[in-house]
């Protein structure tokens, strides 16, 4: 069983990266892009990114310092790097070594700028969403840039589990960047929906640290089959049978 999460637009870049820090798989691939962007003013950046003039300065200097290979002392771990209510409902900061190293095998990070990231490979302060139109050769933006190279990298961690199945707890922004007719495996999508007024509705501020929260239920308690999803309960969600289906798994509070 495999998990997929999309990274967080905010990082915490005060840290170095372990010495058992890992590389990234597509590092030639993401060195094309920071080398494309490096070609960006500010300006263009926010208008790229529709970001503040003061974030696109921000990044403006992030891509002209980028640079490969890069040092662990001068790079960080993605899993402890990355900040937002994702990562806040997963609380990596309390996992033993060997829940981090079991973190390692089953967790997956997707990402504009590198593809897909394992929870330890060092990477440098970045901000790329996977929906930005970047234009690169006769790639009109990043899906068709990573086409299916995402999905290839998946398929081959899936092969060392017994049951080749695929958690999604990504957006919809970046699950879109798998090609679910190449993947293979099963996806189950688990999904976190508020009672207003008498309906359910994704709310998602709530949804993002649910899909945070639900990483670390599976993660920390080394979760191989899908029942067992389904006893999933952190802050009053519970499973609602009747709005499930096969492939959606739906918790309700």
């Amino acid at each position: 069983m495999l998990i997929v999460i999309s990274p967080a637009k905010t990082l915490k870049s005060d840290l170095t990266a372990r010495d058992d820090s890992t590389k990234p798989v597509f590092l030639s691939k993401s060195k094309k892009l920071a080398a494309e962007l490096k070609n960006y003013k500010p300006a263009e950046l926010s208008n790229l990114m529709s970001i503040s003039a003061k974030l696109a300065q921000l990044n403006y200097e992030r891509y002209q310092q980028w640079k490969s290979p890069y040092k662990n002392e001068e790079s960080f771990n993605a899993i402890f790097a990355f900040r937002g209510e994702v990562f806040n409902g997963i609380n990596i900061d309390d996992f033993s070594e060997e829940e981090l190293i079991y973190t390692q095998n089953h967790l997956r990070i997707l990402s504009g700028l590198y593809g897909v990231l394992r929870p330890l490979d060092a990477i440098l302060p970045y901000r790329l969403e996977m929906g930005t139109k970047l234009p690169l050769g006769e790639n009109k933006n990043l899906y068709q840039f990573w086409d299916n190279q995402i999905t290839k990298a998946l398929n081959k961690d899936l092969k060392e589990f017994k049951e080749e199945t695929l958690i999604n707890l990504a957006s919809e922004e970046y699950f879109k960047s798998i090609n679910t007719d190449l993947l293979k495996a099963k996806v189950i999508t688990p999904v976190f929906k508020e009672n207003k007024n008498g309906k359910y509705k994704v709310i998602s501020i709530f949804a993002k640290k649910a899909r945070g929260m639900m990483s670390r239920f599976i993660l920390k308690n080394r979760i191989e089959n899908i029942e067992d999803i389904k006893h999933f309960s952190e802050e009053n969600y519970f499973y609602n049978d009747a709005l499930s289906t096969e492939s959606q798994i739906v918790f309700t509070r």
